[in-house]
């Protein structure tokens, strides 16, 4: 089905579409989200149809607030009540057992959902105007570029969806840490700007998730690619010698390279400041991209950190 998708801030009509098991893709701290309503099999399977997801990859349920994520979960160990204490509402993902009323669609069949509480105040508000939590993956077709404005969504998603809750630019700029638990420790899945340090400074000793089974979201090597080849290196001046100037795009940090025009550089932050870096990372590869260069070199953050969040989300955009 064919929509005129349309840009715009009102709850009244995300509310009305939602509650039509339409998809409407909303604001979060992170990137923008397409969400269903996470009970309905039949709203949530849209949403893997519109990003031409595999079923095998699970989604993350949005709440907006704890009364709603005891619906949604079996039980709360007492690390993970810890960490929503100290993170949420905000850029932090539970990997819990689930309810019954969970759909299996939503969690590819697996036992464990994965929840959070986002930040952002107007998705906050729809979430707590509502009677069911959204099922929101990243508002793009699968594997592309997340989305960090409403425009992104736009260009990427449009006539396949009838409605964008336009809520500005994302904060944060990259997607939340997930966090699950093995016998009520917690394991970090996926790390966001809320780090893995950060997570012991809150609950003590945590683990890395080694595995590769694509038990959360955010699992699979390739992802969040542009459509042009990205390379990911310690060596700027090695990647513009074998590539010349002409062609490419430079995504730096601190500081531009004399060897290629300012007007093909983005540079993500200065002065350190690394949370810069993330909130800008998703909108420069879309410029990036929109550029059809045949390349775009990237330099590698310093792997500590956010820096390890950013270099992780740059690895997978590089697999493709």
């Amino acid at each position: 089905m064919k929509y005129e998708t349309i840009i715009g801030d009102s709850l009244d009509i995300a509310r009305q579409l939602l509650g039509e098991d339409e998809c409407v893709a909303i604001p979060t701290e992170t990137v923008y989200g397409l969400a269903a309503n996470a009970y309905s099999p039949n709203a949530v399977q849209k949403i893997f149809s519109v990003k031409n997801r595999p079923l095998y990859n699970p989604l993350i349920v949005h709440v907006g607030n704890m009364e709603q994520l005891l619906s949604v979960v079996a039980y709360l160990p007492d690390a993970a009540i810890r960490l929503l204490s100290h993170f949420s509402p905000g850029p932090l993902t539970l990997l819990l057992p689930k309810n019954d009323i969970v759909p299996d669609i939503v969690t590819s069949g697996l036992p464990d959902v994965a929840v959070r509480i986002p930040a952002h105040p107007l998705t906050l508000a729809l979430l707590r105007s509502i009677n069911f939590p959204l099922a929101a993956p990243s508002a793009n077709p699968f594997g592309y570029i997340s989305p960090t404005k409403a425009a992104h969504v736009k260009d990427m998603l449009d006539t396949k969806i009838p409605y964008v809750l336009d809520g500005g630019d994302c904060t944060e700029g990259i997607e939340s840490t997930i966090v699950g638990f093995r016998e009520g420790v917690p394991v970090v899945f996926r790390q966001g700007v809320i780090t893995k340090e950060d997570i012991e400074n809150c609950v003590g000793l945590t683990y890395q998730n080694e595995s590769k089974k694509p038990v959360s979201p955010g699992m699979l090597d390739s992802h969040y690619s542009p459509h042009t080849p990205l390379y990911l290196t310690d060596d700027i001046e090695s990647m513009i010698r074998k590539f010349g100037t002409e062609e490419i795009g430079l995504i730096t940090y601190n500081e531009y390279y004399d060897a290629l025009p300012t007007s093909q550089q983005i540079i993500l932050y200065e002065k350190d400041d690394i949370k810069m870096g993330a909130s800008k990372l998703y909108a420069s590869l879309h410029e990036m991209d929109s550029k059809k260069y045949k390349a775009i070199i990237v330099k590698k953050l310093p792997d500590t950190g956010i820096g390890l969040s950013i270099n992780d989300r740059l690895w997978r955009a590089s697999r493709k």
